[in-house]
């Protein structure tokens, strides 16, 4: 069982820029993917990025493409999220998750039962 635990979150005005981190512990495979996820007020929780185990494959929804950029060190065990050129509707709760076994694609296909606490960002206008 992994153990996942976000931190980052704010508030920060549209235009500017946030980090998100994720550290992971626990019993994991040798191999895993990861990805991030957010949930705004009133909406289902959407995908946001995803990263394989060695980080040479990444994946963006639309909507962040070119804004987000997602990275990890695996030393470290910690999943990281750089948001840049944040807009309004970059607001939710950002959650982390890991696919022990996985690919960026399985990741992204949200098949997770169970999520850490999260971390709230607001982005105000």
């Amino acid at each position: 069982q992994v153990q996942l635990v976000e931190s980052g979150g704010s508030v920060v005005q549209a235009g500017g820029s946030l980090g998100l981190s994720c550290v992971t512990s626990g019993r994991t495979s040798s191999t895993y993917a990861m990805g991030w996820f957010r949930q705004a007020p009133g909406k289902e929780r959407e995908f946001v990025a995803a990263i394989s185990w060695t980080g040479q494959t990444t994946v963006y929804a639309d909507s962040v493409k070119g804004r987000f950029t997602i990275a990890r060190d695996i030393a470290a065990n910690t999943l990281y999220l750089q948001m840049n050129s944040l807009k309004p509707e970059d607001t939710a709760v950002y959650y982390c998750n890991a696919d022990p076994g996985g690919t960026t694609a399985t990741v992204r296909s949200n098949r997770f039962h169970s999520w850490g606490q999260g971390t709230q960002v607001t982005v105000s206008s």
